[in-house]
């Protein structure tokens, strides 16, 4: 399980470094790609095939494709060096906002990046208490 929330900065090779603290969970091989809310989504492998299990069940309506597409297209496989850093491709770069500062944050069964400017702008969790009263429908109360 992933949790928690670290800042780093991206090196001038497009590397970030994984927490030290997500490396035992995450593996020796990962699967980096595109995320939700303008982030980028880390998997370790047995949850990512997990997840690619449930994109193969989806129905085939255009929206289910678009999301095959969305997720598959963008994936890389990857893995950390030895000091724990791991490349971050131009184009998920370029997608999730990334220049300089960058924000980890563990989410469950996965590892969110984020720019810092847009973890900032999109964390302001001003509605949480609305959004805890709509988690009831999940069977969730807090």
């Amino acid at each position: 399980m992933f949790m928690g929330e670290y800042e780093h900065g991206l090196d001038e090779k497009g590397r970030i470094i994984v927490p030290t603290k997500f490396r035992d969970s995450l593996g020796e091989h990962f699967v980096l790609t595109l995320g939700t809310d303008g982030c980028l989504f880390i998997y370790p492998m047995k949850e990512w095939e997990q997840f690619v299990e449930k994109l193969k069940g989806l129905p085939g309506t255009k929206e289910a494709r678009q999301m095959q597409r969305y997720f598959m297209a963008g994936a890389v496989e990857c893995e950390s060096d030895k000091q724990g850093r791991v490349m971050i491709p131009a184009k998920l770069r370029e997608h999730a906002g990334i220049t300089k500062d960058v924000v980890s944050v563990g989410v469950v069964n996965k590892i969110e990046i984020w720019s810092k400017e847009r973890w900032d702008a999109n964390n302001t969790y001003d509605s949480v208490d609305d959004i805890a009263d709509h988690m009831s429908e999940f069977g969730l109360s807090f």
